[in-house]
């Protein structure tokens, strides 16, 4: 397979299109270093930290917090595998573009797609679990419309420039971050028995090992906890995406990297510990209710529900509002690279990718779409085919970190100033781990579990990549036409 020519993994502006002059078709350098900052924070806390940890802790009780760990450190790997080549080289491309230029095109095409794809079906995801919020609010608005009416502004708000994506994108991932802070602060003196006008009775550490031990469910349970909580991590990639449009890219992505440690321990084991210290484990409520709404009502937080509503809504419309903005930058670096039309690569007079969104913005309403007419079949077979996508992206990662390496270092060293750690040992390590997570997930039979997305995502990767061959053999084909010509 073709690789890219010495040089950067790909350009970081496109080139001129038909009908465009030079300084339009271009990504504008438009956010700032606190929507970048912002937009790192926010990225790891997903909906599914509110919405799907119940699921986990049910299943492997306070061990829970194990499977946060493993994958937590997972993610802090790829993060800092990814670190190194985008601090090397931005791009909106990220990770596509280093695969394209490490392992060959037919590896950045493939991935690059699968990932879009993985995004646009989130959009009908994410779309329609606001709706559900919402229209819980003000049920004479239809679901359907409140759907329509977020893609609607959130589209309108990637349209009208990128610093509008990333002024929504820095109060959505403030409101987060200020939530889960003051769940983690409150929650912290509540075990303690400290929290002023609280009647909770100091539990301490108590309830990690009070009910069943701290692995009531077995060491088995750790392994079945991590397929409920990995997909909850996608997202903090997002950063190197973001960092292509950005003034001080290099500086932004060195220092998001070097912070993923914190963010992850802080965000996620930190508040699941606070939930299953204040309440054991098999409390029936945190089913019922929710963790973190069964976590507020013990220490008398009055309104805990609505509160969490509005706070999972905030991580609803952040997921949608990052999404479009993904797909929409990875289909233009695609559109760069003579992978998707070149319609993708134009860009308005604010230097926003207006096909690119709009494209990617009709296939996520089409996505709603099956969601509503065919829930159980169409939309349930896209939510499969995409499941393992999230696995796919960090392994490909992983491998084009054990090329790029040498690559930046012959060509550029002074560029390499984030490094993988225990290179090329942890490296390979992480590949085993996520390797193994596939695998495992092979084992998990129920209805949409692990066996049928991981499944259903290979037939689509083998599909996709079957795709770039064929095209790749017929342009070598027609380069040597053209050679044989002259």
């Amino acid at each position: 397979m073709t690789t890219r020519p010495p040089g950067s993994v790909a350009p970081a502006t496109a080139p001129p299109t038909s009908g465009q002059t030079p300084e339009q078709a271009v990504l504008r350098p438009g956010l700032k270093n606190r929507h970048l900052s912002m937009i790192a924070i926010g990225g790891v806390i997903g909906a599914g930290l509110f919405v799907g940890s119940a699921s986990g802790i049910a299943t492997a009780g306070p061990g829970i917090l194990l499977s946060y760990a493993l994958v937590g450190a997972l993610v802090v790997f790829v993060m800092r595998m990814l670190g190194e080549m985008a601090a090397a080289n931005p791009t909106s491309g990220s990770f596509s573009a280093y695969a394209d230029r490490a392992l060959g095109r037919w590896a950045g095409f493939s991935i690059g797609w699968l990932y879009w794809f993985f995004w646009v079906v989130v959009l009908a995801v994410e779309a329609t679990a606001g709706a559900k919020i919402l229209e819980g609010w003000i049920p004479a608005v239809p679901q359907w419309g409140w759907a329509l009416l977020v893609m609607v502004v959130l589209t309108i708000a990637n349209l009208a420039s990128v610093g509008s994506f990333g002024e929504f994108e820095f109060w959505f991932a403030g409101i987060k971050v200020v939530a889960i802070t003051a769940f983690i602060v409150l929650g912290g003196l509540a075990i303690f028995g400290v929290l002023p006008g609280s009647d909770h009775a100091a539990t301490g550490f108590g309830n990690l090992t009070g009910h069943g031990g701290f692995l009531p469910n077995g060491p088995g349970a750790i392994l079945t906890g991590i397929l409920l909580v990995v997909f909850s991590f996608m997202g903090s990639e997002i950063v190197t995406l973001a960092a292509g449009e950005s003034a001080n890219a290099r500086q932004a992505v060195a220092k998001a990297t070097r912070s993923v440690i914190w963010r992850v321990g802080l965000f996620y084991v930190g508040s699941i510990l606070v939930v299953v210290s204040l309440l054991p484990w098999n409390d029936p409520s945190i089913a019922k209710k929710g963790s973190y709404v069964a976590a507020l009502d013990t220490i008398g937080i009055p309104h805990a529900g609505e509160i969490m509503n509005f706070i999972v809504l905030t991580a609803v419309l952040s997921c949608l509002n990052s999404g479009l903005y993904t797909a929409s930058r990875m289909a233009f670096s695609l559109g760069q690279r003579g992978d998707a039309p070149r319609s993708f690569v134009r860009t308005n007079s604010r230097g926003v990718p207006q096909p690119a969104i709009l494209a990617s913005v009709a296939f996520g309403f089409l996505a709603v779409g099956f969601n509503y007419l065919w829930p159980d079949t169409v939309f349930q077979f896209l939510l499969n085919s995409s499941g393992a996508v999230a696995l796919f992206v960090w392994l490909v990662i992983c491998f084009s970190q054990l090329r790029m390496r040498g690559i930046i270092l012959r060509e550029n060293p002074e560029k390499l100033v984030v490094r993988m750690w225990l290179f090329p040992y942890l490296t390979w390590a992480t590949i085993a781990m996520i390797s193994f997570v596939l695998v495992y997930m092979l084992t998990d039979d129920s209805k949409g579990g692990g066996r049928i997305q991981v499944l259903l995502s290979v037939l689509v990767a083998a599909l996709v990549i079957a795709v770039s061959l064929v095209r790749e053999r017929i342009r070598r084909s027609n380069t040597q036409d053209a050679l044989a010509s002259r």
